[in-house]
């Protein structure tokens, strides 16, 4: 191994550019050689790429590091490596990153630097200010001096300042995992910055004398000094943590370890150098260690009131103030205002507040209490004094309170007295409320509450102590006047429809039934306890309401944001281009508006914006939109400008050929050809000129008699038509002088009428002296010459037959004056020998071109084009995905976005994607292999796309291949690639990628190219793409194949033209890193992976892949180190460029952030988009990068943004209904539900994929994701909480987007549910969703909680709410309150009714999925109309979305109730394949058996048992109508993975699963099962959360299993053996049947164990004992007592659901039962249950797999026609072959 000290060799080398030659021995770099500025390389012409090095390279007179060799090639980064022990690897890397970095900053410099070749001063002051921003913040949190000295003393020529920057770059860079704690790297660097100024200072150190020298110095110091003892400690924290199972508060997480940094303790704790000793690190025994930092995740539900307290106690003092309202009975609730005592009545509203200020001091107290230490006593003092304060008010307003009631009922009326206490009570609520009117006038003055937040001075800390503890993020976060006047109003709008409705329509409607029920003297049923009350039954009578009154603002928000969110898409200008006939409306003004938004402007003396600028912009775009005036000056083809159209539009159609969207037909159709044939006008694509020619046809036979200037003007109406006769004629004219010999007498006669005609048309005489109605015959003759020289076998004869007649018809007929032979001789449009008239004109004179001449060829096809098409063509291009990809590319360049710079001044950016090991490329044997049903994924993926799939073989044809089978043996890496490119694979990510790669040279080519080059540019490709298309047709028929490299050269269009300064642009500017974490792994098994990622690294020159290499050294000793390769195109294979050694495995906690995170150090530019394996891009859209990275430059309310959000385009939505469902859902939500965060809620987030950082900001702020374990789980998320929290604005575009794709099989998206559901719940506990709780104001907390965590809260309220209503029901039935309702005689029943009936339809509402259809039809009829949209919306109801929905709402609801009661979130792998394979039954059952099926099964039994003992059902109507939406629900939870499983109903697929079930069910665990082989295995797995959860959970959970008892004690007093008797002996003696059953249970159990296998006979004899005695009692019963027949059946579903709560119960009790002997009967107990569960669901998929026709139904509703189709074609023929 190399001494990292030692330097290797400088060396020349290129990047597989042009002319780039290397010598033998070479330093491999990254993007540009810096180590040798002489080399001959693209990026080194940049004069500002030399400055930026020079100024590194000023060492100067600086103090050389002691101890070691130092070489004048060395620079300051070596300097700084030598001094403090930095690795090798991290200063080459950093090196580059700061030169890229500076020298891009100076291009983009304005005004311009005086001297290019110097770095100017302006360019670094502007990057430390950046850089070090947090630091200086940290430094003024803490009251410390900032260590970075800047004077013109001190640094006269910023090579100080130049240090500064480096060292915080090289600390960063080899900080590894503690990039994740960014103030830890703030302490870091204050000390090494401090040392560093003692270093150049010259200080003298007092202990040793000498010149001072950094604490630690040497071959990795810094690594092994530094990195590894806090790296350590992390370590040792997550190890205690028992892999994220122990409870969060246990153990320190990278939060806890950042926080410690935010108090002064540090410096006199940890020290400088560290103190070993220090009770902060891991080597502490746990009992000494510093505990958890600045927050407690403790979990709990009561998380959600604490975190979001203002909005539960607006909800909660609403509802008692309605109540109050609502109890009077008035009309309105103003009437009621207006009495005296319900104004009284409403001051009790000041104690139900004191009372929940007292809840959340309590909760604040019980979660946070392990932060109080003897350091951190203050904090325990205000949790006290904060309780007690609660307490206080709570008394004192019940005093005062009860004072007026005195008062007033001691005088008998409201007295003086009475009042002027009322008025007391009022003077002491004032008091109560000045802390709200304090931030309410904060709320008013935003930036005062700023600027107060950010003032780090002691006294505004002591004044706002009690109020919030002081921590450095979450200050200064409210956003600019007018942005929080849009939230405002937006809320209030939502909050005043929300609580108008709930007042009339929930609240109100229920006071007279409520107060009939506490009237009602009913009869009980069963053995009441609580006398004969009504409370229970008012309590359940209230239950669901309220909690549909606490969920709907959830509706309110989505409604109004729906509607919010279409007029701001409107405004937009989003969704004018719908459809390619839009565009043919528009085309005209594209040209222009292309040129307006991607062609950068002339630099002006002043680039900023001033206000006139952005005015006449605006006109300028309000002009382009509407074609008014004359934007587009009619691009006429001599104009560069059309030119410089043509080659970026025929680019994009270009590229979309490569990617087989559109065929080789389709191509000529669509792109614009360059000007030859000398005509006269721009040549529009053909598609728009289809059908002018013949239109204008008519127009002028119809207009024979008019003049010349009407029948053009008539033509000129449409553009397209004039430009299709002047074409024509043109095209025509010189086709005649090309087939026409040159110098023979017929060339002079057409030249000479050629001439007539022209000077007739001049003259303006054309009608009046040609015969109008011979031109559809002269046109039809045309028509056949050219079809004649189109065909390969043209003959002589017929050419010559057909211009004669041509020459008849022009010359003899066409003119209206008919003249003699004579005449027509001395007009020279005659032969003038006669002998010529005895022989055929044109005989001699005929010249066929050139077979081999592509361009004429061509140009042939297009003129036949324009003369024959009839049809418009509408249908051009076939493909919906081109289709819809060039309407959205076409519209987004008439919305608002910044102006293009030109590539040289654009900012630099990088794209990050971290892999782990999904797919690459598929495999060759994976395409072909075939499922149970025959099919395989290759026939799959030709049947959803199988236009694509025909153009592929054409390609493939043109490429050489003869048929389908050459592709297999021939193509098979073109197959491959194929098939990967239309699935969620590495492949396509990386080809979407690197279109940013490509737009950008073919852009800097454009910024830099001259007329002359862009004229003949164009010509050039013409030439080059024809010949390439013959040559495919010519190569069929020699069957040469040429290489792929080659093609793929040969492939692009503009890039013949580059010059090769466009390569070190690109390169510049952009690059590609893919964190392929275990790539080092595959290389070394030999992984297919591997090689397939080398195959893409070698295609793709900007791509370059990172991954941890672990290096074993010695026994059993492991170094990691994060590895950046690329390959290089001269050396022709992969080489290393930086190795940078690890503290120790990269993965200490979720291993998405930490694989981004270890990746991040080789990312370059100032902004970096995060892109994830499922993403894909397009080139038309990568050619808008340069304009989004603007964005950053500009300001959003108070701030610049740190994210851009930008649009996706869901890709995998035509692959089954399923995914269509669900590309969808989530469509609207990354279109609609963003752009209403961005604005005006101020709210949006980053929730992963093709967001825009900026990255300096982030990088010194954590990163672009957090890692913490489990906690962390949804990382992206955690980007904008921490992003928010830290004053950074994130905005959101729509003129971009990228490609990503969804889950596809209902298993997939349940496992993405679940995840997300799951992340939702830790979310809940963390700390940034308590402090955007509490540090933002009132409204955006708001939008925050109905946007995050709020929406699954209130998912699973809506579900609870089915419960509560429909135990309810259930208890009403039993108990006999129903029926005295039903029996009583006043108007109450009938008001009751009337409660429940608005108490249903809400439900119902909901139930349809409301929160998800809205916003996704209103986004859908903004962007394809509004009749598509509904049409879409209907087709989807059929499809059975509503099922698929309410299912996803189950889930959601399970994952996250599951998640905040015991924890247990995990990432779950959702695989991204097809899903064409059937699922089987027990897969099924295991996923979805406790999330779905029992709590289906449950409900079926409430709704059974109320429909068997409820008066309503008598009244069927009003039962449907009651309970309609509950079986709904239960159907859609119990079928929905059946009906959307491919061949779900298939009869013969059923009974195999049933079969396989039962085995799965009955067969015994092991060590070494898995829970998919066994049943035990998966039940003992299914209730790990249990082991894991705390005191509360376990308590929740059983009291949550009590509920299972209730059917026992409500249906025994119903039995007929009960004969009406309500004592509770009747239940007491019911237990005897569940003794008896489980006693009979463990006898037969027993019996079979003992004598089934050897002694049969008498387990035969037990079975009959048991059997005889059963039969005896039921007849003894049925004799003596009043037992019934049908009490057996009804008893069932009573002692069922008892049986299952005990066994619930066990599972929560599980340690102390496992030892005993009762677990056994426990585990065989539910193992019955699981089998009577699994029967359950079942039945009903038999009997519709039984019944005929409904396996097909279900696969029409499941996937597209042609799949359909296809599946039936493939069954047949596997069919006949199997015969």
């Amino acid at each position: 191994m190399m001494n990292p000290r030692q330097r290797p060799q400088p060396t020349r080398g290129g990047l597989g550019f042009p002319n780039g030659a290397s010598p033998p021995m070479r330093e491999v770099y990254n993007i540009i050689p810096i180590h040798d500025l002489l080399t001959e390389h693209p990026s080194l012409r940049y004069p500002e790429v030399r400055a930026a090095a020079a100024a590194l390279r000023a060492v100067g007179d600086l103090r050389k590091p002691p101890y070691m060799a130092w070489s004048p090639s060395y620079d300051l980064m070596d300097w700084l490596g030598l001094f403090f022990g930095f690795q090798n690897g991290n200063v080459r890397n950093q090196r580059e990153h700061l030169v890229l970095h500076l020298a891009n900053s100076q291009m983009r410099l304005q005004p311009l630097s005086a001297t290019v070749d110097v770095l100017d001063r302006r360019v670094l002051q502007r990057f430390r200010l950046k850089l070090l921003h947090n630091y200086t913040s940290w430094c003024s949190y803490l009251g410390r001096k900032s260590n970075v000295l800047l004077s013109g003393r001190r640094d006269g020529d910023g090579r100080r300042e130049l240090l500064y920057v480096s060292l915080y770059l090289l600390v960063w860079g080899e900080s590894a995992n503690l990039r994740f704690t960014p103030e830890c790297i703030c302490y870091i660097y204050h000390f090494m910055a401090l040392e560093l100024n003692h270093v150049l200072d010259n200080h003298i150190d007092p202990e040793t004398g000498q010149l001072f020298l950094p604490s630690f110095s040497g071959e990795n110091a810094f690594l092994n000094c530094v990195v590894m003892p806090i790296y350590h400690t992390i370590k040792t924290e997550v190890e205690s943590s028992r892999n994220g199972k122990a409870p969060h508060s246990a153990w320190r997480n990278y939060d806890d370890i950042n926080e410690y940094f935010w108090s002064r303790r540090c410096f006199s704790r940890l020290k400088w150098p560290f103190d070993p000793e220090s009770n902060f690190f891991g080597t502490t025994p746990k009992n000494r260690r510093v505990g958890k930092t600045g927050f407690v995740e403790q979990r709990s539900f009561w998380n959600v009131f604490r975190n979001f307290d203002k909005v539960w106690v607006m909800l909660i003092l609403f509802l008692q103030a309605s109540i109050i309202v609502a109890w009077e009975g008035t009309e309105y609730p103003w009437q009621a205002l207006e009495r005296r005592h319900v104004q009284v009545e409403l001051l009790t509203l000041f104690i139900t507040w004191g009372g929940l200020r007292l809840l959340q001091s309590v909760l604040d107290a019980g979660t946070q209490y392990s932060l109080v230490s003897r350091e951190t006593i203050m904090l325990g003092v205000r949790m006290v004094l904060k309780s007690l304060d609660a307490v206080t008010w709570t008394i004192l307003f019940g005093v005062f309170y009860g004072r007026i009631w005195s008062q007033k009922n001691s005088d008998g009326r409201w007295s003086d007295e009475a009042n002027r206490r009322i008025f007391t009570f009022l003077e002491v609520a004032l008091v109560f409320l000045i802390p709200e009117l304090l931030a309410l006038v904060l709320f008013i003055l935003p930036w005062f509450r700023n600027l107060l937040e950010e003032l780090d001075w002691r006294i505004v800390y002591w004044l706002t102590w009690w109020f919030h503890s002081r921590i450095f993020v979450g200050r200064g976060l409210r956003e600019g006047l007018i942005n929080n006047i849009k939230y405002t109003l937006f809320w209030i709008g939502v909050l005043a429809s929300k609580f108008a409705f709930s007042y009339f329509v929930q609240i109100k409607p229920l006071v007279s039934p409520t107060k009939a029920l506490f009237n009602l003297k009913g009869h009980y049923y069963w053995h009441e306890f609580f006398g004969s009350t009504n409370e229970i039954a008012v309590i359940l009578l209230w239950a669901p309401v309220i909690l549909i009154y606490l969920m709907d603002l959830q509706i309110w928000y989505s409604i109004f944001s729906s509607m919010y969110g279409a007029v701001i898409g409107l405004f937009s200008h989003l969704g004018e281009i719908r459809s390619i006939e839009q565009l043919r409306l528009r085309f005209q003004f594209f040209a222009s508006a292309m040129q307006f938004n991607l062609m950068p402007e002339e630099l002006l003396l002043r680039p900023e914006m001033t206000l006139v600028k952005k005015l006449r912009e605006a006109i300028h775009r309000f002009k382009l939109r509407y074609g008014l005036g004359q934007v587009y000056k009619k691009v006429e083809s001599s104009q560069v400008e059309a030119t410089r159209f043509a080659l970026i539009w025929n680019e994009i159609m270009i590229t979309f050929r490569e990617e087989d969207l559109i065929s080789d037909r389709e191509l000529e159709l669509l792109e614009l050809p360059p000007n030859c044939w000398n005509i006269r006008v721009i040549r529009w694509p053909c598609v728009l000129l289809c059908n002018e020619l013949l239109l204008a046809l008519s127009q002028a036979t119809q207009l024979a008699d008019e003049t010349d200037r009407v029948l053009w003007l008539k033509i000129c109406k449409s553009e397209y038509r004039r430009c299709a006769v002047i074409e024509a004629y043109d095209s025509v004219k010189h086709l005649l002088f090309m087939v026409v010999k040159h110098g023979t007498e017929e060339n002079s006669i057409v030249s000479k009428m050629f001439l007539e005609i022209d000077g007739s048309i001049q003259t303006g005489n054309f009608t009046a002296e040609y015969n109008m109605s011979l031109l559809p015959q002269i046109h039809g003759k045309i028509i056949s010459l050219v079809e004649h020289l189109m065909n390969p076998k043209r003959n002589m004869d017929t050419t010559v037959n057909i211009l004669q007649a041509l020459y008849e018809l022009s010359v003899r007929e066409f003119p209206r004056v008919k003249k003699s032979i004579q005449k027509l001789r001395q007009e020279g449009l005659a032969p003038l020998s006669p002998a010529a008239d005895a022989g055929l004109l044109f005989e001699n004179a005929i010249a066929f071109p050139d077979p081999e001449d592509a361009i004429f060829y061509r140009d042939l096809r297009r003129l036949h084009t324009i003369l024959t098409s009839r049809d418009s063509m509408h249908n051009v291009p076939m493909n919906l995905e081109a289709r819809r990809r060039i309407a959205f590319f076409s519209n987004s360049l008439f919305m608002n976005m910044p102006r293009a710079p030109h590539v040289e001044k654009m900012m630099s950016f990088s794209v990050l994607t971290p892999y782990y090991d999904e797919d690459v490329l598929y495999k060759q044997d994976m395409l072909r292999h075939e499922n149970e049903d025959g099919i395989s994924t290759l026939f799959y993926l030709q049947k959803i796309y199988e236009d694509e799939w025909k153009n592929f073989v054409e390609r493939m044809r043109r490429d050489g291949a003869e048929d389908e089978n050459d592709i297999w043996t021939k193509k098979a890496r073109d197959l491959r690639l194929w098939a990967s490119h239309r699935g969620q694979t590495l492949s396509r990510t990386v080809r979407g990628m690197m279109y940013y790669y490509r737009a950008l040279k073919m852009l800097a080519f454009l910024d830099s190219a001259s007329e002359m080059d862009i004229k003949d540019g164009s010509q050039q490709i013409a030439s080059h793409s024809s010949s390439k298309r013959n040559r495919g047709l010519d190569g069929l028929r020699s069957g040469m194949q040429p290489s792929s490299e080659n093609l793929r050269k040969m492939g692009s269009g503009v890039s013949l033209l580059f010059k090769g300064h466009e390569y070190g642009s690109a390169l510049m500017k952009f690059t590609y890193v893919v964190a392929c974490q275990v790539y080092g792994h595959h290389k070394a098994k030999g992984d297919n992976r591997a090689e397939e990622i080398l195959y893409l690294m070698k295609n793709n020159e900007a791509l370059r892949v990172a991954y941890v290499d672990e290096v074993h050294v010695g026994r059993d000793e492991v170094e990691y180190y994060s590895v950046l390769v690329k390959y290089d195109q001269q050396l022709q294979r992969e080489v290393e460029i930086y190795r940078i050694r690890l503290p120790g495995p990269l993965k200490l906690g979720e291993g998405k952030p930490e694989n981004q995170n270890h990746a991040m150090i080789f990312t370059r530019g100032d902004a970096v988009q995060t892109i994830d394996m499922n993403q894909d891009n397009y080139f038309e859209e990568a050619l808008k990068m340069r304009n989004l990275l603007e964005e950053f430059k500009t300001n959003y309310g108070i701030r610049k943004p740190t994210i851009l959000g930008v649009r996706e385009n869901i890709f995998t939505g035509s692959v089954s209904s399923l995914a269509w469902f669900m590309s969808a859902q989530e469509t609207s939500f990354v279109t609609l539900g963003q752009r209403v965060l961005a604005n005006p809620l101020k709210v949006r987030m980053h929730y992963g994929h093709p967001d825009v950082f900026d990255r300096f900001w982030f990088l010194t702020r954590g990163g672009i994701s957090k890692a913490s374990r489990v906690i962390n789980i949804s990382e992206d998320i955690f980007a904008g909480f921490n992003c928010t929290l830290r004053g950074g604005n994130v905005t959101h575009h729509e003129y971009i987007q990228v490609g990503k794709g969804r889950d596809v099989g209902l298993n997939q998206i349940s496992m993405f549910e679940a995840k997300v559901a799951s992340g939702n719940g830790e979310q809940v506990l963390s700390r940034d969703v308590y402090r955007l709780g509490h540090r933002l104001d009132f409204f955006r907390m708001l939008s925050v909680f109905y946007t995050t965590v709020g929406f699954y809260f209130n998912t699973m309220i809506v579900v609870l709410s089915v419960y509560a209503f429909l135990w309810g029901r259930l208890y009403l039935a039993l108990s006999g309150v129903e029926d005295a309702v039903m029996n009583s005689s006043d108007s109450s029943s009938s008001s009751n009714n009337k409660a429940l009936g608005a108490m249903l339809n809400q439900q119902f509402i909901i139930q349809l999925g409301f929160f998800t259809a809205l916003p996704m039809v209103v986004e859908n009829s903004l962007e394809h109309g509004f009749l598509p949209a509904i049409w879409d919306f209907l087709t989807m109801q059929l499809e059975l979305a509503s099922f698929f929905y309410t299912f996803s709402m189950g889930t959601r609801t399970h994952f996250f109730g599951r998640t905040i009661l015991h924890g247990g979130a995990k990432y779950r792998a959702t695989g991204r394949g097809f899903v064409v394979e059937h699922k089987s039954f027990s897969e099924n059952y295991r996923l979805y058996s406790r999330s779905h099926f029992v709590k289906a099964i449950e409900l079926g039994v409430i709704l059974i048992v109320y429909a068997s003992h409820s008066p309503l059902v008598k009244n069927t109507f009003v039962y449907i109508g009651m309970m309609i939406t509950s079986w709904f629900l239960v159907v859609s939870w119990m079928m929905s993975p059946f009906v959307f499983n491919p061949s779900g109903f298939d009869w013969l697929k059923t009974v195999y699963d049933f079969e396989n079930f039962m085995s799965w069910i009955w067969s015994a665990g092991g060590m070494f099962t898995t829970a998919e082989q066994s049943w035990e295995t998966w039940w003992s797995e299914e209730q790990d959360h249990l082991r894991t959860t705390g005191l509360w959970g376990k308590i929740l959970e059983i009291i949550l299993d009590l509920r299972f008892f209730f059917f026992q004690y409500g249906i025994v007093y119903r039995l007929g053996i009960a004969g009406g008797n309500t004592s509770i002996a009747v239940y007491l003696l019911s237990w005897i049947y569940m003794v008896v059953a489980v006693g009979i249970y463990i006898i037969m159990a027993y019996a079979q164990d003992k004598y089934a296998v050897k002694d049969h006979i008498y387990y035969r004899l037990v079975q009959l004992v048991v059997i005889l005695v059963t039969v005896l009692v039921i007849v003894i019963l049925l004799e003596f007592t009043p037992f019934k027949f049908l009490d057996i059946i009804t008893s069932l579903l009573a002692f069922i659901p008892t049986g299952w709560g005990m066994i619930s119960i066990a599972q929560v009790l599980r340690p102390f039962l496992q030892s005993t002997v009762v677990w056994d009967t426990v585990v065989s107990l539910a193992r019955l249950y699981d089998l009577l569960f699994g029967v359950i669901v079942m039945a009903p998929v038999a009997l519709l797999s039984w019944l005929p026709g409904f396996q097909s139904m279900q696969t029409r509703i499941l996937f597209n026609e042609a799949f359909s189709r296809g599946l039936q074609i493939s069954r047949i023929v596997t069919g006949k072959k199997n015969n």
